[in-house]
């Protein structure tokens, strides 16, 4: 055997040394691949530490020692990035995370007053808007951000105000997006207004620093009805169910304000249920002997009074649905008590009597209770101050104030330009009163100003050409409804506050026939208008949002 012969190794040796190398090539690899995957897992921890510590600065990385130069440089860094961010935690929030940890440690106890004084002031405000003024009233479409149909020019930030508040008026938001109000009232992290009934998140409990205008966010039914135009729409007649054969001279919302009535010369009383889209009839009573002039509720509800051109009138009772002839009135030559008003605590009824005789009937009993005189002739009365004071007009052109408590006359004026009166009306609230004479001119006053010896009026309308036959004040003394039944459509709405009429009534495109009466319903929503034809138009007032 040769010396190569015995340093050869066998087949199988060779095979098997082949194996090892390649199995400790296989665990190089898989070493140095562990060894790359920790150093870049090791790797990926420092850039999530080093992001983090970008991000969120000092507030959440912990105070460590003993770590290398170039890991205090980078931490370093990280907290001058840092102290270029702050969170915001809530909207309301004025301080920022930094300044409200100092606070908290420093100064916990600090009042409520110290805490405001923190607070952060506006960044930039922009100077010009007090110094520009905005006309309000010239421009159409801004008229609406008025206060009072007088107002003109007001300044920038006050205009941006109402801006803001009329943005919030037409666009409330949707119903279903809202928080219940109702569901966590007893919660812990939400405070209730109870006025509103409005959940307030908390951070957003003072709103004082938010809503920096004194705009109402909620349109109230109380609102001042503005001049101009008046919104309304025509709807089913009020007696479309049982039409009148003759004439309408009473209509009259009752209290509740869905009873009505109409009354005419057809003799025939009749009720009706206004709802604006059927109004169904209720009932109908039929006086044989006696054209109905005037019908009228007292103001309690319980009984409606119907005069004629008779010597007696009739009451109907409501709850006992019973009818009373009651009359002649005993010590009394009267041919005539067809026109008459019913005092507004419902104790009195004044009738029109001859030669300038008021006579004053008991609603309970009936029975004439006393007598008032002028010195011409009576053609109008009106009731004030809750039925305690009864102002008269006459031919003679004067106005005459009674103290019913005693019986006598505490006040005689002249109606300016007045030559012969033939109609009277006094507001709601007692402020105001309006005179209408044969030419047509209403006069309105201040009843404490003509009390005081003021001859003057505050306005004359002079929109109608012929006799004032009717006039009535709204609920609100808003509106002044005055009507001449001697010529078509001859129906005019005054708006009290500014003493103009409604330019766009009546209906340009519909006659109103001959008016004879008119009526507003307690709530101001229905106008109710009575013509010669025997109809009862109804109308709806969209300013007032209940009959």
């Amino acid at each position: 055997m040769s010396l190569i012969s015995q340093h050869v190794r066998t087949k199988n040796e060779v095979v098997k040394s082949k194996r090892e190398v390649v199995d400790d090539v296989k665990n190089n690899d898989t070493l140095k691949v562990r060894k790359r995957k920790k150093e870049f897992e090791g790797e990926e921890v420092k850039e999530m530490k080093k992001l983090e510590s970008f991000l969120f600065g000092s507030l959440y990385s912990p105070v460590e020692f003993g770590k290398e130069d170039e890991e205090v440089e980078h931490g370093k860094a990280a907290e001058k990035v840092s102290d270029l961010f702050f969170t915001d935690r809530s909207a309301d929030t004025v301080l920022s995370v930094y300044q409200k940890e100092d606070a908290d440690l420093s100064e916990g106890n600090r009042g409520h007053d110290d805490e405001r004084a923190l607070q952060r002031k506006p960044v930039w405000v922009d100077d010009e808007e007090e110094n520009a003024t905005v006309n309000i009233a010239k421009v159409f479409r801004l008229r609406k951000l008025r206060k009072g149909e007088d107002e003109d020019l007001i300044s920038g930030s006050e205009y941006v105000s109402r801006l803001r508040a009329q943005h919030v008026k037409l666009n409330p938001g949707t119903e279903w997006a809202r928080v219940d109000s109702k569901t966590d009232r007893g919660s812990d992290d939400e405070s209730t207004d109870d006025e509103n009934e409005a959940i307030v998140s908390r951070g957003f409990e003072d709103l004082d620093g938010v809503l920096k205008t004194n705009e109402d966010l909620v349109v109230k039914s109380g609102a001042k009805l503005l001049p101009g135009h008046l919104e309304y729409s025509r709807l089913v007649d009020a007696n479309i169910q049982d039409p009148s054969n003759g004439p309408i001279n009473s209509v009259q919302f009752h209290q509740n304000g869905q009873l009505f009535l109409a009354a005419g010369l057809d003799r025939k009383l009749r009720f009706f249920q206004i709802d604006g889209k059927r109004n169904t009839k209720i009932q109908s009573i039929f006086l044989e002997d006696c054209p109905i002039r005037k019908a009228s509720f007292l103001p309690d509800g319980s009984q409606v009074i119907v005069s004629g051109r008779r010597k007696f009138f009739y009451s109907f009772d409501l709850v006992k649905a019973r009818v009373d002839k009651i009359g002649p009135l005993v010590g009394r030559e009267e041919k005539s008590l067809e026109d008459f008003e019913v005092s507004p605590d419902s104790q009195l009824i004044a009738f029109i009597g001859n030669e300038g005789y008021i006579l004053l009937v008991s609603t309970k009993t009936k029975q004439l209770v006393g007598t008032l005189k002028m010195n011409g002739t009576v053609r109008s009365l009106a009731f004030a101050e809750n039925g305690q004071q009864l102002l008269s007009g006459g031919g003679d052109g004067h106005v005459y104030h009674w103290d019913l408590r005693t019986r006598t006359c505490m006040h005689k004026g002249v109606d300016e330009g007045c030559i012969n009166g033939t109609s009277l009306c006094t507001s709601p609230s007692g402020t105001h009163f309006a005179t209408g004479s044969d030419s047509g001119i209403v006069n309105i006053y201040n009843r404490e100003e003509f009390l005081g010896g003021k001859k003057q009026p505050i306005k004359a309308i002079e929109n109608l050409t012929t006799r004032v036959d009717f006039m009535r004040f709204n609920h609100d003394s808003q509106i002044l409804a005055i009507c001449s039944g001697m010529k078509k459509s001859s129906l005019k709405l005054i708006h009290i506050p500014s003493y103009t009429v409604f330019s766009n009534w009546p209906p340009p495109n519909r006659s109103l026939y001959y008016p004879r009466c008119i009526d507003f319903s307690p709530g101001g929503g229905f106008m109710a208008v009575g013509n010669a034809s025997g109809k009862v138009l109804l109308y709806k007032l969209h300013h007032y949002q209940h009959a």
